[in-house]
């Protein structure tokens, strides 16, 4: 890792919040760019524009959020480059992913997700707070994993298996990128001992 900043996650939600912008001003932006199922063999690009459109305002703040700060944190790890490649690669998976199982789906989330998955394997004991409780970024893991697991059994109008595939890939990565880019731990000092200077110490004493 270098000393330099990275800002590039800063800089795709202040695209994604335009985006939402013309949406909001542009009726016809969303269906034009949404990833749908049944149109995708005609309209492929939908795969890579619907993770910069949303559904709606909450649904907007939830992954600014996470892209900013977890984005913010993963590429200042591991440098620009590999942060946009993880981000369009998990965002592209969770696209794939979604087609036999959803009619439409649009948002950033499957990228995000990847972006939480890597930063899990690289930084499993940074603690973060979840739903108003501190705890391990690996335990979170496991318990975003779980309420996605849970979702699709009991449906709720949200991409889980978007948000697992692009999860899965985000720890893919983070297992590939791990001894370059995992926590530096402290070393242990090996301490010597003067064998004389403890006989003049017992002697002494």
């Amino acid at each position: 890792m270098d000393n330099k900043n990275h800002w590039s996650s800063l800089w795709l939600s202040l695209a994604i919040f335009i985006i939402f912008i013309f949406q909001a001003l542009m009726v016809n932006l969303t269906d034009i760019f949404i990833l749908d199922t049944n149109a995708v063999l005609t309209r492929p690009w939908t795969l890579l524009t619907a993770i910069f459109i949303h559904s709606g305002l909450v649904h907007l703040l939830y992954n600014l959020f996470g892209l900013a700060l977890f984005g913010i944190i993963l590429e200042n790890i591991i440098g620009t480059r590999k942060f946009l490649k993880l981000f369009f690669i998990a965002g592209l998976v969770a696209s794939f992913a979604s087609l036999p199982f959803y009619s439409r789906v649009l948002g950033a989330s499957g990228a995000i997700f990847g972006i939480m998955g890597m930063l899990a394997i690289l930084r499993p004991k940074m603690v973060i707070w979840l739903y108003g409780m501190p705890m391990p970024m690996f335990i979170a893991l496991i318990v975003w994993a779980l309420i996605d697991i849970f979702g699709i059994f009991f449906p709720q109008n949200t991409a889980n298996i978007s948000h697992l595939a692009g999860l899965a890939v985000g720890i893919i990565f983070g297992i590939i990128n791990y001894k370059q880019y995992r926590e530096n731990r402290p070393k242990k000092e090996n301490i010597s001992i003067d064998e004389k200077k403890v006989k003049e110490w017992e002697n002494r004493f």
